[in-house]
């Protein structure tokens, strides 16, 4: 058994920069990665708008996970791809971690874990769209996929269901190839995507996007040939008589993301349900004593450069773990919030720089958000929008607001009615 520092699991952005970060910590560090080649679903992302804040310049997705790769390979960070964690078990001082390649079985010691298996998308099943199972039903980053690394070309007549980025970014993608995007339908009354990619992607384009409406059935034997649209209602319920079918031979999905956190299930650690991460800290630790999260297995990002950001920051923190004793003292928001992250503060650790991530529950126009700490307000800061689908990000220094044990520390998030 070889023993490790700290070891990452996932090659994507999280898990590079964490791995990097770690061992410029002194941290002896293995990195685990389940596909051939490292670089996560940036790999297929070709389009543009990466590391903007990272690198300061505008990227593509494999050119900044190129990046990384080359960062990372001029260090002693040791790297097995093609491996897949098998079984994780507690041990006295760490854990020992069981993973599967060419080679065989392989047993290895670590003191510390970090998460960074990023997430993945809905399926057509977990939107219970009714009707046959034909071809021509992919989620948007299979189709990305096809288009963008294998060359083929899935689609002449589509529809997209759901108006997150990955499916704006296709529709865009797949009208360059020649394609008729038929429409974009999402089922909430307002845009799931980032406002620049409703411009760049559909109105640029003039692609359709219907609110309010979603895709109820599907129609076809061995191809998909066509699907029922109806119009829903505010508690998202088809509204009877407002039925139309669309024919077209690809129906592509873009319905949201889910964290990928079987390893941390399986550990028992807490998950948080907005987030559908684990409950972390702001060293990026979760409630298992010497296991870190980062990236989008943490929550999903709107900008890969924030994912590089809590990688760096778990991956740090990681290397320089040390058994202590920790108190806790929660953050809690009012129900405007969506989710904040993270979810409590070590007031035994370093509080001076505290990123924190958190998203509106809904659109909010010159909004005001107030911090207080034991009902007296120590922070406030103004928005001129909020929007669910856009993530913000504040670094506040806690220790000067004077939170310790006990504290009670209280997010609020108010529209300004100016």
């Amino acid at each position: 058994m070889t023993n490790y520092d700290v070891v990452v699991i996932g090659g994507g952005p999280a898990g590079l920069a964490a791995a990097i970060s770690s061992e410029k910590e002194g941290a002896k560090t293995l990195l685990i990665e389940r596909e051939a080649r490292l670089g996560g679903i940036l790999k297929q992302c070709i389009h543009d708008g990466f590391g903007l804040i990272t690198f300061g310049e505008k990227l593509s997705g494999p050119e900044y996970s190129g990046k990384y790769v080359d960062m990372v390979k001029k260090t002693k960070v040791e790297i097995k791809t093609l491996s897949f964690v098998t079984k994780i078990v507690k041990v006295e001082g760490g854990y020992n971690i069981t993973f599967v390649n060419r080679d065989g079985m392989n047993y290895v010691f670590t003191k510390t874990i970090v998460l960074a298996t990023g997430c993945r998308e809905r399926s057509a099943r977990q939107v219970f769209i009714q009707g046959t199972r034909p071809a021509g039903i992919f989620t948007a980053g299979t189709a990305q996929a096809y288009v963008n690394l294998n060359g083929k070309m899935p689609a002449k007549k589509v529809v997209i269901l759901g108006s997150g980025d990955i499916g704006l970014i296709m529709a865009r993608r797949l009208t360059l190839e020649g394609a008729e995007v038929e429409g974009v339908y999402e089922v909430k009354p307002t845009p799931s995507g980032l406002t620049r990619n409703i411009h760049q992607c559909l109105i640029d384009f003039n692609i359709p996007l219907h609110l309010s409406h979603t895709v109820t059935k599907a129609f076809g034997d061995e191809r998909l040939e066509a699907v029922e649209i109806a119009e829903v209602d505010s508690k998202m319920n088809p509204v009877p008589g407002t039925e139309r079918i669309v024919e077209c031979d690809t129906l592509i999905l873009s319905v949201g993301l889910i964290p990928e956190n079987e390893v941390a299930n399986e550990l028992d650690i807490p998950i948080d349900r907005k987030t559908k991460g684990p409950v972390c800290d702001q060293q990026f630790m979760t409630e298992k004593d010497g296991i870190f999260c980062c990236g989008n297995a943490l929550h999903v990002n709107d900008l890969v450069d924030y994912v590089s950001e809590s990688a760096d920051e778990a991956g740090k923190h990681a290397a320089r773990y040390a058994m202590t004793d920790k108190k806790y003292v929660p953050l809690e928001v009012t129900k405007d919030f969506l989710y904040i992250v993270p979810q409590r503060l070590n007031v035994s650790a370093d509080m001076k720089e505290v990123i924190l991530y958190f998203r509106a529950s809904h659109d909010m126009n010159k909004a005001t958000l107030s911090i207080k700490v034991d009902g007296n307000e120590v922070k406030s800061k103004k928005y001129m929008a909020l929007r669910p689908p856009e993530m913000e990000r504040l670094c506040l220094n806690f220790e000067e607001f004077g939170v310790k044990e006990g504290s009670k520390v209280e997010f609020t998030l108010t529209e300004r009615g100016e």
